[in-house]
Order: C-alpha cells, then sequence, then structure tokens
C-alpha cells in the first residue's frame, strides 16, 4: 500500500503551480476592472487544483496500466512503480474530478451562467482522454494544443469571468502568456523522455517535431509570453514588471540548447515550473493596477 508521502508525490506536486498561476492571471484582470469577488476567486483556484491533481493520477494510471511507464526518466509514478494498485490510482483521478465538478457547480450557480457546465465537462473530459482511452489525444502529438487551450484562455478567462460575470479581452490577452509557460512545461518534460515515449507508441510533440525542433520550440514556448506581456504594458504599464523574470529564464534555455538529455532536464523543468511561477506572480500584480 502507498504511503501518504508516495501519494502526495504522485499528485506532482511540482506541477501545480499550472492550476495556480491562470487563477491568479484571470483574478489580476478581475481586480483591474472593479469586479474581484474572492470567495469565487478560491473556488476557481480550488477547481483549478483539483483539475490538475486529478489528470496527474489519471495520467498516472492510463500510462500504468497500458505500461509506457516502466522505463521512464522522471519522477516515480505509483502504479508503473508497483506502489500503487491501478483501481486505488483511478479511484484517486475519479474523487478529484468529482471535486472539481462539485466546485465548479457553485460557480455555475453563482453567475447563472448555465453554458460553463459544458465547459466543465469538455475540461474534465480533455483531462481524461489526454492518456485515457484507446486513442489519447496526448500519444498523437496533440497534448501541447490542449495545455494551451485549457491552461491559458479557459483559465484565465473562466477565473475572469466568474469574477466579473462578463468576458475580458484583457483576460484572453492575457492567457496567451500563460498558456505559452504551461506548454514550455509540457514540452521540455516530453523532450526528457523522447527516447522513451517513441519505443513505447507516445507520439508526442517531440517525437513528432524531433530534438533539435524540440528545443527551439521550448525556446519559443519560454520566451514569447515576455514578449505578450510587453505588448500588454500600453494598457497596463504594469506588465512591464514580467521583465525581472527574466533572468530565471537563463539557466533553462542554456541547459536545452546546450544539448541536455534525460535526467539532466529535471532540473531544467524545475526551473521552468519555478519561472512560471514567478512570471505569473508578477503578470497578475501588473495587471491589476
Amino acid at each position: 500500500m502507498a504511503t501518504p508521502a508516495q501519494w502526495l508525490a504522485g499528485a506532482r506536486p511540482r506541477t501545480l503551480p499550472a492550476a495556480v498561476v491562470p487563477v491568479a492571471v484571470g483574478t489580476g484582470v478581475a481586480i483591474s476592472e472593479g469586479g474581484a469577488v474572492w470567495w469565487r476567486a478560491l473556488v476557481a483556484l480550488f477547481v483549478a487544483l483539483a483539475l490538475q491533481i486529478g489528470v496527474n493520477y489519471a495520467n498516472d494510471y492510463s500510462d500504468g496500466v497500458k505500461g509506457t511507464d516502466k522505463d521512464r526518466v522522471g519522477p516515480m509514478r505509483l502504479v508503473g512503480s508497483g506502489t500503487a494498485k491501478p483501481k486505488e490510482v483511478l479511484a484517486a483521478a475519479l474523487i478529484c474530478f468529482l471535486a472539481a465538478a462539485v466546485a465548479g457547480l457553485v460557480l455555475v450557480v453563482a453567475t447563472r451562467a448555465w453554458w460553463m457546465l459544458l465547459v466543465g465537462l469538455v475540461s474534465i473530459l480533455a483531462a481524461w482522454f489526454y492518456t485515457g482511452g484507446s486513442r489519447p489525444y496526448g500519444y498523437r502529438a496533440m497534448g501541447e494544443i490542449a495545455v494551451f487551450t485549457f491552461f491559458g484562455p479557459v483559465a484565465v478567462e473562466g477565473t475572469t469571468f466568474v469574477q466579473l460575470e462578463r468576458l475580458s479581452w484583457l483576460s484572453l490577452a492575457a492567457s496567451i502568456s500563460v498558456g505559452l509557460l504551461i506548454c514550455a512545461l509540457l514540452v521540455v518534460n516530453n523532450l526528457r523522455d523522447i527516447g522513451t515515449d517513441g519505443v513505447s507508441g507516445k507520439r508526442t510533440l517531440a517525437v513528432v517535431l524531433g530534438d533539435s525542433r524540440t528545443r527551439v520550440l521550448y525556446s519559443a514556448a519560454l520566451l514569447l509570453p515576455f514578449v505578450v506581456a510587453l505588448a500588454l504594458a500600453p494598457a497596463r504599464p504594469f506588465t512591464f514588471l514580467t521583465v525581472l523574470a527574466l533572468p530565471l529564464a537563463i539557466a533553462p534555455v542554456k541547459a536545452v540548447h546546450s544539448g541536455a538529455t534525460g535526467p539532466a532536464l529535471i532540473a531544467t523543468l524545475q526551473q521552468t515550473g519555478r519561472l512560471q511561477l514567478v512570471f505569473g506572480a508578477l503578470f497578475a500584480l501588473g495587471l491589476s493596477f
């Protein structure tokens, strides 16, 4: 039986900034437009975290039962390592999805935006079918598109909407930076696993593009968010604060373009997550003025 510490590791806590940053940025926009509702922001954060942890457990389960996690380079997986039974990890994923659905329903009722039920349903289905089912889209080079969509426009605009109860062009524009940075996390993760993924039948975008072009894609996804943030400066001058996070991009970009592979990219993944968190905090602060 897995220990609490192993369950925590299986939840992949280092990926949680991917859930926190979109909510922070969306709330920053809501503050600047005079409509921040803090309890709704906190519920939106709970939804995002529950979905993120749920998708992590769902991926652990799906990859584990398919045997694609046996020779992975990254951190331990519950099913692949035999630490937990597949049905236990599946139950954990479903509990997280249910918790996200219930909390999301609270926001739907509060805003009376019933169309958000469809958005929530699609988000949960996207989380499951990333690696679940007989034809997971994460194995067909579509992972980055989904990550950009759901962690960028859907999460950021959704967070802003539940507070303002209207759509915001600023939130949509800001979501581009958020989505790209989270894509960078996935790109470097898949770059790290490019060898084992190709052998196990995972046709991630990194496998399709190949090593050198994936490295270029990573740098673009890491640096373009700064361009977008600065482009918003005429409307929100304090978005210029994001340049303070730029030095954090030096080490991961240097590592990727120096040819780092396998375990050497684990540190790069951590550095990317740190950059995402700092950039997100500065971006949210800049947008709030």
